[in-house]
């Protein structure tokens, strides 16, 4: 499979009035054409950070260094115009709090006509067409259309964004978050959705984001791990669930609820501590404070990424590898 985006020593901070927050630090990884490739960590870690700075980078989130190529294009050196002609046609993002995301004071056709319009589309029939044919393949009526956002139920507003983030076929779709305020069932068809984005074509890959484990092993083809801003371990879905190599990994692995397991008889596994300040992180290991592992060396020397299996990447001094001593 061909490389649709190729991020490179990726550093996105924020700046505030007592210095900048390193929220992405470093980051690099790439996402095939035709796969779902997951990131993942605890809330605060960098992921929605990161996806955002792709598509949706505004004040006082700051590009610091790196770059992220799509299409042979660096993301991070396009001009707002530039921007603008590619989001929605070839990238776009179904955001967190999509349910949310519409304008609540216009009917779905007419966001969906605004959006066209500004890509140069001059046929509203022929785009409310292909909207009430979207609408249907992701089992909503066709009336949705003629309805405003507040109108509809938190399942339904979460299938019509999905439906105007991905009306323009973009190339790469980035899924923020999507189920996170979303029932069960409803998660369960959102993700059948984006699985039918891909075979249907609309979509060529997918960037799914998510705290939960659980559902990157229903969706994702491979995923990352992110800690306090950097990738901590990154390989097959499989793989890293069935054998993580990182302590934070196999700690979030632990986290989960499991099926037919008693609360009295095995209690859930929590991570102790809290995530570090990213004001001012240490040199070393950002987990080691709250890591069963930690060695002397953790908090002064930085872990690289050391290959463990292929394709599976791990940063952590349990496999040797350090560096910026």
């Amino acid at each position: 499979m061909s490389t649709l985006l190729d991020v490179r020593n990726l550093k996105v901070y924020y700046k505030t009035p007592v210095g900048y927050v390193k929220a992405v630090d470093n980051v690099s990884f790439k996402v095939k054409e035709g796969e779902v490739f997951g990131v993942a960590g605890e809330s605060g870690c960098g992921k929605s950070t990161l996806v955002h700075s792709l598509i949706l980078r505004k004040p006082p989130m700051t590009h610091m260094g790196g770059q992220a190529i799509f299409k042979g294009r660096d993301l991070m050196q396009l001009s707002k115009e530039e921007e603008r002609k590619i989001k929605y046609t070839e990238l776009s993002i179904i955001p967190q709090y999509a349910m949310n995301a519409l304008n609540p004071t216009k009917k779905i056709k007419d966001i969906v006509w605004d959006i066209a319009r500004e890509h140069g589309y001059e046929d509203r029939s022929e785009v409310e067409k292909l909207l009430r044919e979207r609408l249907a393949m992701v089992k909503l009526s066709e009336k949705v259309a003629d309805m405003y956002p507040v109108e509809l139920s938190g399942g339904m507003r979460q299938r019509a964004t999905m439906v105007v983030s991905t009306l323009m076929n973009p190339d790469l779709l980035i899924a923020d978050e999507v189920t996170s305020a979303l029932d069960v069932t409803t998660q369960r068809v959102v993700l059948e959705l984006l699985h039918y984005f891909m075979e249907q074509g609309i979509v060529k890959s997918i960037i799914f984001v998510t705290h939960d484990l659980a559902l990157l092993d229903k969706i994702a083809d491979r995923f990352m791990v992110m800690y306090a801003g950097k990738v901590v371990e990154m390989g097959p879905t499989e793989e890293l669930i069935n054998s993580p190599s990182h302590p934070y990994t196999t700690m979030l692995i632990e986290s989960l609820p499991k099926i037919g397991v008693r609360y009295r008889e095995t209690k859930l596994k929590g991570i102790p501590g809290y995530p570090i300040s990213l004001l001012n992180p240490p040199k070393g290991c950002r987990f080691y404070t709250r890591c069963p592992y930690a060695m002397e060396h953790c908090p002064r020397v930085e872990p690289s990424l050391i290959e463990v299996g292929e394709d599976h990447v791990v940063a952590c001094h349990l496999y040797g590898g350090e560096s910026n001593e």
